[in-house]
């Protein structure tokens, strides 16, 4: 998939399509309860970190070998609940999701650059998903 423009509305459904056949053997093959997956990022989630181990060569495997993608060693984490869940921008616990912070850099750092109303708005949007109250009012004081 490589050189596909993620942002291109055409290229979202075409790396549905395409993954579609690991979202089946993650759930049809692995049997995996708790999976969450947006493009080419994904999510396990269980209790047993052995199982979770096990499920790597699997996957590594089914990419390769498959899908002809491979899995990039530097953005394969095993971590907690508790310690947070860094995906799609946000760092996600149990009892809520806050901005990562090189997502809050970028958006700071857009705002001050750029501030059109399209840029606020949207900022102001993706805000709203998380527990960011404090940050949007922030932004909105380099916004003006």
């Amino acid at each position: 998939m490589t050189g596909l423009p993620l942002g291109n509305l055409t290229s979202q459904l075409l790396v549905n399509i395409y993954m579609n056949e690991f979202d089946q053997f993650v759930k049809h093959g692995l049997k995996a309860k708790y999976y969450i997956r947006y493009a080419d990022d994904f999510v396990f989630l269980a209790e047993n970190k052995s199982w979770l181990e096990g499920l790597i060569p699997q996957i590594r495997d089914f990419l390769k070998e498959r899908l002809r993608l491979e899995l990039r060693p530097d953005k394969l984490f095993l971590k907690t609940l508790t310690s947070g869940v860094d995906f799609l921008g946000w760092v996600h616990f149990p009892d809520r999701r806050v901005l990562r912070t090189a997502s809050k850099k970028r958006m700071m750092r857009r705002i001050v650059l750029h501030p059109t109303d399209g840029t606020i708005a949207s900022y102001r949007g993706m805000l709203g998903h998380g527990n960011a109250r404090k940050l949007e009012a922030m932004a909105m004081k380099f916004a003006h």
